[in-house]
Parts: C-alpha cells; structure tokens; sequence
C-alpha cells in the first residue's frame, strides 16, 4: 500500500488485546483496515503483571492488523484503564484584565492550569484534563468562551489520574513491541465516542464497559463528560464464580459462560440441560442451566450495584434521561440488559460501534467498542486539533523487514 495518513487503536484488555487500523476521510468517517485480536496473557484487572507475555500478546495483535492491511505502523492510540484510576471534578478561576475584557485562548489556558493546580501524590499523574464548562460573570453554560467579553472567568474540569508505574509499564510494553504511544485514552471515554450520540450525551447518559477484568464508566450531561470510574471486577469474576460452582476446568467454564451463560435466573427455562466436563480427568455431568443462572446472576448484580453506587456518587443518577448503556463482552451476556434495567431503575441498550466501512461486519460487536473508540477520539480530537496522524511505511514486504530488524535487535 502506497504512504498514507492512518490510524491505529490498540485496547489492552485483561482478556483480550485488540488493533484496529483505519483510514479516516475527510468527514472523519472511518474505513476500517485491518483488525488483531490476541488473548492478553500478561495483565489483571488492566494492570501489566507480567511484561513479557504482554509484549508478545500486543505484537501478535498488531502483526494480525498489520497483516490484513497490508501496511506497519508507527505509533497507536492506546487505551489505558485499571482499578488505579481516579477522576475528580475541580475549579479554576481567573481575572481577565485586557482592554476590551476579551476572552481570548490564553485565558483558557490559564483558566485550565488553574484547575489543574491540585495536589497530586508522587506516585499519580494526570491522564486527562477535560473541560465541562466555562462561566463568564456568573454566566454558566458556555462551551467556548473566547471572543466573549468578561472581567471574570471560570472553568469546570475534569480531571482524571492514574497510577505513574501502571502507565509507565504499558508505555514500555508498546514501545518494545515495535510501536510508539502517539497517545493514550482513558478506555470508558473511547468507548464513548463510539457507542454514544451526542443526543445521549446532552440529555444525560451513562456507558458502563463490562470488560473481563473491570467494568468502566463514564456519565455524560449537557454535552460534556461529568464521572469516571474503574470498577474492579468483570467477566473473569463471573468465569471463576462459574468454575468453582461447577467444578470445572477454567478454559471450560469460559465457553460454558459463553455459550450457556445467562444473567438472570427468571428467564431461565427450567428443564434446559447443558453439560459440564469434569476436572482431572472425572466424569462429564449434566446440569440444569438454571443452576448456571443461579451462579451468574449474583456476580453480575455486584458489577451493577458498584457501578449504580458510583453514578449515585456523581450526582446526576436523576439527570440520565437516555439512561444506560451496557458494551464490553459482558453485555453480550444474555439477560444483561434486563437484569441492569432491574438494578439501576433506568432503560438499559447494548452499545454497538457503528458508522464505520470497510471490515465494519467484523467489528459491529460491543467487545470491539473500545478499539474503534479509540479511533474515533483520534479523528474528533486528532482532526480537530490539527494534529498529523501515522503515516505508514511501504508496503506489507516492508513492514515483515522491519518486525524482523525489531525481532532481531531483541533476540540478538
């Protein structure tokens, strides 16, 4: 493929490590390229424990999507997520003393600094720092104050931290994979750009990404993001649940979730039979799948309870007039949708990344939300800032030349 402008998404899941490529249109409308999945062998709960196995398990999704789209990248955008992450909303305040009293950029600028200027521990940095709102004189509301005249501004930011060594070590796992980190994207805020309109975001929405080691949120009103968190469990709790309930092997109680799973036990036919293999060589037995209901259905209301607790925490639980929306390869769990409905009061979909061409059929699943979220807050922030995206190499006998230098350096 000739030299291009593209970009690439890497979600780096505890389940599973995903790339996308695309290539963004004018419009900033996506044709998706080439797409690598890879089980992740070396996080928990979005955390690197283990460096080696990660390198290897996002080299074997980027050589996937490299591989189909018949190019090498240079740099992605990564995801990042983890029970280390924190969000908290602050103020800034600032006197604006020009003649004329205009608002220009600058004053933003410092405005946002102002905000920022909290008390960090040593061992905590800022990921993102996202404005909400601006007010002017008392005025609220206004998403863009430059040009607007003023003695006063003030700014409402959101500001989200995280671990200094936990994104230090996923910098280092892209880096020696052959990659570089162009930037990094809160995972629950990627997800939104791809599975949210901006309807749901004014009116009040929530996304809750059920991942196999957390669950991530993001609530959303009047335009702007207003809560993050990073719940601490996921589908590797309900996996577990299952396996220790049903005596049976881990990989075994996966598919059974998989294929026989179901969220809640009222929707359960009663005389449905599945079968379960034995641990150690026992016997297979047969269970009823109400008895795999009766497993799952408490491990899922605890993810949904942890998570009504944080919305509640934000303040706007009354103001999600869209209400909830479930993506991650947890939400496509039967029965999730419903069992959610039941816990957080509020009509709950499955948010599935659409708008996209290309290899879209493969990617129109909530477990692939992340991926293309990242893309998409490549093109609206990327395109809006004027920021230059990758620009790739040749072609694909280029891009094996070069994994091969990478592996060679490595080895030798």
């Amino acid at each position: 493929m000739a030299a291009t402008n593209l970009i690439a998404g890497l979600d780096i899941g505890t389940t599973k490590i995903v790339a996308i490529i695309a290539e963004p249109d004018e419009g900033g409308s996506l044709r998706i390229l080439g797409v690598g999945k890879s089980p992740s062998l070396g996080l928990r709960r979005g955390v690197v424990v283990n460096l080696e196995k990660t390198i290897r398990s996002i080299q074997d999704a980027l050589d996937t999507a490299e591989r189909l789209a018949g190019v090498e990248i240079g740099s992605i955008y990564a995801g990042i997520a983890g029970d280390h992450i924190r969000s908290i909303n602050s103020r800034g305040v600032i006197a604006v003393s020009r003649r004329g009293n205009e608002i220009t950029q600058p004053d933003v600028d410092r405005v946002i600094e102002a905000a920022k200027a909290i008390a960090l521990p040593m061992d905590r940095e800022i990921i993102h720092v996202i404005p909400q709102e601006f007010i002017v004189d008392d005025q609220s509301g206004i998403r863009d104050p430059v040009g607007m005249a003023g003695v006063r501004l003030e700014g409402e930011i959101h500001i989200i931290t995280g671990a200094v060594t936990s994104a230090q070590n996923i910098y280092k796992s892209v880096q020696r994979a052959g990659v570089e980190v162009h930037d990094r994207v809160l995972q629950p805020l990627a997800t939104s750009y791809a599975v949210l309109s901006e309807d749901e975001k004014e009116l009040g929405v929530a996304v809750l990404d059920l991942g196999g080691g957390t669950a991530d949120l993001a609530v959303f009103y009047d335009g702007s993001i207003r809560h993050t968190a990073v719940i601490g469990l996921g589908g590797e709790n309900v996996t577990n649940d299952v396996a220790i309930g049903l005596r049976t092997p881990r990989d075994e109680a996966e598919r059974i979730k998989i294929e026989h799973g179901i969220a809640l036990q009222s929707m359960v036919e009663k005389d449905e039979i599945i079968e379960v293999p034995g641990v150690g060589g026992r016997p297979h037995r047969e269970v009823s799948r109400d008895v795999l209901a009766a497993i799952i259905e408490p491990r899922m209301e605890e993810i949904f309870a942890l998570a009504l607790r944080e919305i509640q925490r934000s303040e706007y639980v009354d103001l999600l007039t869209t209400g909830l929306v479930l993506t991650g390869g947890g939400a496509m769990l039967e029965g999730a949708c419903e069992l959610a409905e039941q816990v957080f009061d509020l009509p709950v979909k499955i948010g599935i990344p659409g708008g996209i061409a290309g290899l879209s059929e493969e990617v129109a699943t909530p477990i692939y939300a992340t991926a293309v979220g990242l893309l998409r807050y490549a093109v609206q922030e990327g395109l809006g800032r004027g920021r230059r995206f990758l620009s790739t190499g040749g072609g694909l006998f280029d891009s094996i030349l070069a994994r091969m230098r990478r592996w060679m350096d490595e080895f030798f």
